[in-house]
């Protein structure tokens, strides 16, 4: 599905974490900074938009196309900042907590900054900034995680594919058995990877083919 608006197309920022024993809120980057691109995270099942305009973002039309094409119908604005989240240490300490969804994550940041962690195809994590005029969406099954940055102040919009919920499954064995986790395994997951196994044969068929060719001439 295409949602390019027509002159937005720079990148989410997306790297390989760094696990420090920096507080999560730090960019926790390696020296050099590995990064990942945005095709890598579409191919995780990641979706992401740049640049959307946040002024009077109800009356937005691409974000009103977005919101139309996949089915979002329910909004809430969350601020997750010291005063004006309740219980913000203990809230955000379970933001960062490993989980999945049973649906999809969609936020847009209306102001602020701040990370969300996904899970590689090899297990390791990646690190996505969110900032100010950005849309991400978060597949059901992903396992995932969520923290400020040192700024400590992210005002985002929710969005939801009917009844809002923010329900969260921390990881366990019982998450890694869920059907919308085996469903989220198979469909992206494996799929990519044999995906990829494949063009991987199928090149090197290639390679022996045109050598074998050679020897013939």
């Amino acid at each position: 599905m295409e949602l390019q608006e027509p002159g937005k197309s720079l990148p989410i920022k997306a790297w390989y974490y760094n696990p420090s024993d920096a507080h999560p809120s730090h960019p926790h980057q390696y020296s050099p900074n590995r990064e990942v691109s945005t095709d890598h995270l579409h191919k995780l099942g990641v979706l992401t938009w740049t640049q959307i305009e946040t002024d009077q973002f109800e009356n937005n039309k691409f974000l009103n196309k977005i919101k139309t094409v996949r089915g979002y119908n329910y909004e809430e604005v969350l601020t997750v900042a010291p005063e004006n989240l309740q219980n913000f240490e203990e809230n955000t300490r379970r933001f960062f907590m490993e989980h999945l969804h049973d649906h999809e994550e969609i936020r847009f940041i209306l102001d602020g900054v701040g990370y969300e962690d996904v899970r590689d195809f090899d297990g390791k994590w990646i690190r996505i900034e969110i900032k100010k005029g950005d849309l991400i969406v978060l597949p059901p099954g992903m396992y995932h995680r969520f923290s400020l940055d040192s700024n400590q102040f992210l005002k985002a919009l929710l969005l939801y594919q009917g009844n809002p919920t923010r329900i969260q499954f921390e990881r366990n064995p019982e998450t890694d058995l869920m059907e919308v986790r085996l469903d989220y395994v198979q469909s992206v997951l494996e799929a990519q990877m044999l995906h990829a196994a494949t063009e991987v044969e199928e090149k090197v068929l290639v390679e022996a083919t045109e050598a074998l060719g050679a020897i013939a001439v």
